[in-house]
């Protein structure tokens, strides 16, 4: 590992992007979103079974992934230094608004679980920061298997209430306590699925440092990474 890493993982709608993102900006780094590299390899899938499998989509644990991994790097897919993030370029040009598509969304998770992409997906990521790339990376096996040896890691986490708030909030709405109750109940099934799932569970690292946003404000849950962080640059500049 050339680049300094900060690993930041948690369960769904805990927030990680948007908090990866400011912690990224603060500090000079930059954000590296895993889950849109995954969303790219989706799109690739989504075409290469649209092709074979005509008006009858197969599974895509019955394609042929390598060949479709094959396929990705033959059309360049890769993420390239964007401001403070990376944007997805695919066929040269950039594929950040197709890899957000909603049939993008409603496949992603399956793609993401067949262990030969993530495995490609690791590797992508860790070129980077191979190449001395300073980085905030959000996920949720960011601090136990893509970069076990990062310096700084934090689970952020927030009780299933606090985050279906958010998420509610987030679509423009103010939700009654109804809604609210069974978006919170959504996100535990959720979080039962993704700590007990074989490929890359959710669950945070021995040496992660724990941070509940149920009750902290945006700008403090930020300021308190930060503060991990700083220390251990040793007054060096980001790369």
């Amino acid at each position: 590992m050339s680049g300094f890493v900060v690993a930041i993982d948690g369960p769904a709608a805990s927030g990680k992007s948007s908090t990866a993102r400011a912690v990224a900006e603060r500090l000079g780094f930059h954000h590296l979103d895993s889950g849109a590299l995954y969303r790219a390899v989706t799109l690739v899938a989504l075409e290469e079974r649209a092709r074979v499998g005509g008006d009858s989509p197969l599974p895509f644990s019955a394609l042929d992934i390598e060949r479709i991994l094959r396929r990705a790097e033959d059309r360049g897919l890769l993420l390239v230094p964007d401001g403070a993030g990376f944007a997805v370029y695919l066929d040269g040009v950039p594929a950040e608004d197709r890899i957000r598509a909603a049939d993008v969304t409603a496949a992603v998770s399956e793609v993401a679980a067949i262990p030969a992409v993530r495995t490609w997906v690791d590797l992508r990521l860790r070129q980077l920061v191979r190449a001395g790339r300073d980085v905030v990376v959000d996920g949720r096996d960011i601090g136990t298997v893509v970069f076990p040896e990062a310096p700084v890691k934090v689970f952020l986490t927030a009780s299933p209430e606090a985050r279906a708030l958010r998420r509610l909030r987030q679509r423009g709405t103010e939700p009654g306590a109804a809604e609210v109750a069974a978006e919170a109940e959504r996100l535990a099934n959720r979080d039962r699925l993704d700590a007990g799932r074989a490929v890359a569970p959710l669950r945070r690292a021995s040496d992660a440092v724990e941070i509940d946003t149920s009750n902290l404000a945006f700008a403090a849950q930020v300021e308190r990474i930060v503060a991990l962080v700083a220390p251990r640059l040793g007054g060096r500049p980001p790369g």
